[in-house]
């Protein structure tokens, strides 16, 4: 699968606002202290008071209808993969009984996706355009849309600590979760390490993760293990940092009685993601293993039973591009209608 595009784009698109971001070559550590500390104890600037904030977790699950569910999305699959056997999740999960379609990109620039490329009534109009195409497909779940937000991104020159990655402002941050409350939309806050860790960034975050409605995503494509700048080789994760992020992820949905919190982790080639069969999901963390990759649908369809499919986790999820994917000639975009043919079935759509 050749590398995404749209690492390229990051790069070019953000150098023209790297004076903006100052911060992150001057003190952007400890903008992110300061600004936590806000978020902790001045309730009054925060987003804790949104609407989705007072949600609180169901006493029961439906097992019955979870096994259902879980038997559908296997879409028939003989290989015996699917569905993954793992415990139950605890009450208020997500998934099997939804299926999320978000948008994805980062308010800095109009070339990392679509959230961030057109304005904000614009971008709600275009998204609640494909959650209605993709609940029409599939009657069975209800579909949740929601915001993947770069709130970390990989980059070309080192910056603050060497690190070649750039922390969003949260002030940023809490654009998106408003903007996400408008429409009940779900929150996923994604992390490009460069050549820093989902241990040192992972918990910069903790206050919008303790959040019901907000999730979070890492993409091995920039984790830079080796010293490389994100962008000229293609990164990896191991399964100890996957594992770090699910039990971080577990352990403060556990601490404040929180619905499962969903880790989206992207994937294109065999060796972002090392020792998948090492992964171990836990009942208040869901696992997607998201098909990451663009270009003709033959390429996307071979890099999902590759990567994806062959290699189970727990869910998967499915990205298309609505420009990436029309790149070569005579291709184009999948339908939901083709998508939903995939066995297993994706739960998690994104969309840049």
């Amino acid at each position: 699968m050749p590398r995404r595009i749209h690492f390229i784009l990051l790069f070019s698109s953000l150098v023209l606002i790297a004076g903006f971001f100052y911060y992150s070559a001057s003190g952007s550590e400890h903008f992110f202290r300061r600004n936590t500390n806000r978020l902790n104890v001045n309730k009054k600037d925060s987003v804790s008071k949104d609407s989705a904030m007072t949600e609180t977790r169901p006493v029961v699950l439906d097992t019955a209808k979870y096994d259902e569910l879980l038997h559908s999305l296997s879409n028939g699959d003989s290989s015996g993969r699917w569905p993954v056997k793992l415990d139950y999740p605890v009450p208020g999960a997500i998934f099997p009984f939804n299926r999320v379609v978000a948008y994805y990109g980062n308010l800095y620039s109009k070339k990392m996706g679509v959230l961030g490329e057109y304005p904000t009534d614009e971008m709600f109009a275009k998204l609640q355009a494909e959650v209605k195409k993709w609940q029409a497909a599939d009657t069975t779940v209800v579909v949740r849309p929601a915001l993947h937000y770069i709130a970390v991104t990989a980059q070309g020159y080192p910056g603050k600590g060497n690190k070649y990655r750039l922390r969003m402002p949260f002030k940023q941050i809490d654009s998106i979760i408003r903007m996400a409350a408008r429409i009940n939309a779900l929150v996923f806050l994604d992390i490009q390490t460069g050549q820093s860790t989902v241990q040192e960034e992972v918990p910069l975050l903790q206050p919008y993760l303790k959040m019901p409605q907000v999730h979070l995503g890492i993409d091995p494509e920039f984790s830079m293990k080796t010293g490389k700048k994100p962008g000229s080789v293609i990164g990896t994760m191991n399964d100890s940092d996957i594992n770090f992020t699910i039990n971080y992820l577990s352990n403060l949905a556990k601490a404040n009685q929180l619905p499962p919190k969903i880790l989206v982790v992207h994937r294109f080639t065999q060796a972002m993601v090392r020792n998948y069969k090492h992964i171990k999901p836990n009942p208040e963390v869901q696992v997607v293993i998201d098909m990451d990759g663009w270009g003709a649908k033959s390429r996307k369809l071979t890099t999902y039973l590759e990567y994806v499919s062959r290699e189970p986790v727990q869910f998967t999820g499915f990205k298309l591009f609505y420009k990436n994917d029309f790149r070569e000639a005579n291709s184009s975009m999948m339908t939901p209608e083709e998508v939903l043919k995939l066995k297993p079935r994706p739960v998690y759509i994104q969309y840049q």
